[in-house]
């Protein structure tokens, strides 16, 4: 897929699944064990700003990442980098990701606006 620009909505996304997360300090963090999630901030190239998002920890140590602010071009086989401060928590690489602002926009757009067809098929005409 090539996108029409730079910027164009089906470059971002905000949510994205790790395989298992290599914890460097504590395995994982108590805060995301206790909780089942917790906030800290991720980037996935090395010089990009820290975005901040809340991960939640699934049974096979992996994680969902939920982005506050969808974030441009995140692709699997990249690694997602975790941050609380200053210090490096640990890291996963990129499995999944989930759908772009793009198609949550269409998909809105769709919901707000449906076709004449599609009211017809829901209600009947009788």
């Amino acid at each position: 897929f090539k996108a029409p620009s730079r910027d164009h909505p089906a470059l971002y996304r905000d949510l994205l699944r790790t395989n298992r997360v290599h914890w460097i300090a504590e395995e994982p963090p108590a805060e995301l064990v206790r909780d089942k999630m917790m906030e800290c901030h991720f980037r996935f190239r090395h010089q990009m700003a820290l975005v901040p998002c809340v991960l939640t920890l699934n049974q096979d140590g992996s994680v969902w990442v939920t982005l506050v602010k969808p974030a441009r071009a995140i692709t699997p086989g990249q690694f997602a980098v975790f941050y609380k401060g200053d210090e490096c928590l640990g890291s996963g690489k990129i499995l999944r990701i989930g759908p772009s602002v793009y198609t949550l926009q269409q998909g809105k757009n769709r919901e707000e606006n449906p076709k004449k067809e599609e009211i017809d098929k829901i209600e009947p005409a009788t």
